[in-house]
């Protein structure tokens, strides 16, 4: 695989160590930044990890001028990946601690993960731990994506209370089922991906959902 130049936006939020490392064993060229005015040439790829609660991603993403940068990455057609709470600013709002204004990348809501089992019976939140990831009925193929390496059925690992919700379906790439209960898994919509799960916590499925990304 040829290196790829790859821009991981820090706004102030989580530990990026692990993004990084990880994109780094799959032989990107990583360069960390935490202020947008600090870019002057667009790189090949770009990542916007997260932790922690929406708007405290966005706030800080406005404060930094990531906001703008992000939507004019996005605007030249080259790849993009949010992770986490990064995939959940992608959408227009969210709804953890009243409404929120996103990015609008990607039409829809982020909203919390169900506390109900598909049995009606209260499940623990955040969900947390190792769940498979599906392809839902509108997507007929990963083959072209971060997923084309991932075959349905395969685990990845999430920690989140909050998950997107897009508004049309074509927008999911996957889902997993978390108590019965249909979670969106992952996003993508033209050059833009989202994975709500961590995919660089997810062991050789997830290095290879990275290794995808670098060679779209």
């Amino acid at each position: 695989m040829n290196a790829r130049h790859v821009m991981v936006i820090d706004y102030g939020i989580g530990n990026l160590l692990n993004v990084v490392r990880a994109l780094e064993h799959c032989g990107a060229e990583v360069r960390v930044v935490d202020q947008a005015h600090q870019v002057e040439e667009l790189p090949d790829r770009m990542v916007l990890p997260g932790v922690g609660a929406f708007i405290d991603g966005m706030v800080e993403l406005r404060a930094r001028g990531f906001d703008e940068l992000v939507k004019r990455y996005t605007d030249t057609g080259r790849p993009f990946l949010g992770i986490c709470v990064g995939a959940q600013m992608l959408f227009d709002i969210g709804e953890e601690f009243g409404d929120h204004a996103g990015l609008g990348l990607i039409p829809g809501r982020v909203q919390p993960v169900p506390s109900l089992d598909a049995d009606g019976k209260r499940h623990s939140i955040p969900h947390i731990g190792w769940s498979r990831l599906e392809r839902p009925a509108a997507r007929e193929t990963w083959q072209g994506t971060i997923l084309s390496r991932m075959r349905p059925g395969q685990p990845v690992y999430f920690v989140h209370s909050f998950a997107p919700v897009p508004t049309e379906e074509a927008h999911r790439l996957a889902d997993t089922f978390y108590g019965g209960v249909r979670i969106c898994a992952a996003v993508a919509r033209d050059n833009i991906y989202g994975c709500q799960f961590h995919p660089e916590r997810s062991a050789e499925h997830g290095l290879g959902v990275l290794a995808d990304f670098l060679e779209l």
